[in-house]
C-alpha cells in the first residue's frame, strides 16, 4: 500500500480517495476496508477528521466519538489510539479479549469475564487503567510462554 500510495513515505489522502477500488483491493484491502479508507481519506481532505493535535485537546469520550464517526472505526480502535498514540493513562478496554483473558488469569477465574463484567473489575485500577491493561496483556503473554 505504501508503495502505491505513499511515494514520499507519507500516505497521500487525495490519491487514496481517488483510487479505483481495484487498486485498493490489490493492496489487500477487503471491500469494507476499502470503504473505510475512502471515508477516512475523504474526512481528512474535507478537514473534518481531527488531527493528532486536536485529539490531544479532547476528552477521552470526545476522542472516541470523533474517531468512531469514521466508517470502520469502533470503540476498541479508538481506545487503542487513546492508549498507544495519545498516551492516556486511564483507558479500560472492556471488550479487548487480551485484557479479559488477563483478568481471568490474574484473578484465577474459570471463565473470561464479559465486557459488561469488565467495567467494575477495572475500577480498582483507576486512574491508571491503561497501565493495568498493559500488565494484563503481558500476563497473557507470560501464561502462553509457560512462565
Amino acid at each position: 500500500m505504501l508503495d502505491a500510495f505513499a511515494p514520499d513515505g507519507a500516505l497521500d489522502a487525495a490519491a487514496l480517495a481517488g483510487a479505483e477500488d481495484e487498486a485498493l483491493r490489490a493492496c489487500g484491502l477487503s471491500r469494507a476496508k476499502t470503504a473505510a479508507v475512502r471515508d477516512l481519506a475523504g474526512r481528512h481532505l474535507e478537514g473534518t477528521l481531527p488531527t493528532r493535535a486536536d485529539l490531544l485537546g479532547m476528552s477521552d469520550d470526545e476522542v472516541i466519538a470523533a474517531l468512531t464517526a469514521v466508517r470502520g472505526v469502533g470503540p476498541w480502535t479508538a481506545q487503542m489510539v487513546l492508549i498507544f498514540n495519545l498516551g492516556r493513562p486511564d483507558v479500560w478496554p472492556v471488550a479487548d479479549l487480551g485484557v479479559q483473558e488477563g483478568v481471568r488469569i490474574v484473578g484465577g477465574l474459570e471463565a473470561r469475564p464479559t465486557a459488561r463484567e469488565m467495567g467494575p473489575l477495572g475500577e480498582p485500577y483507576a486512574p491508571w487503567r491503561s497501565l493495568a491493561a498493559w500488565y494484563l496483556w503481558r500476563a497473557v503473554e507470560l501464561a502462553r510462554a509457560g512462565a
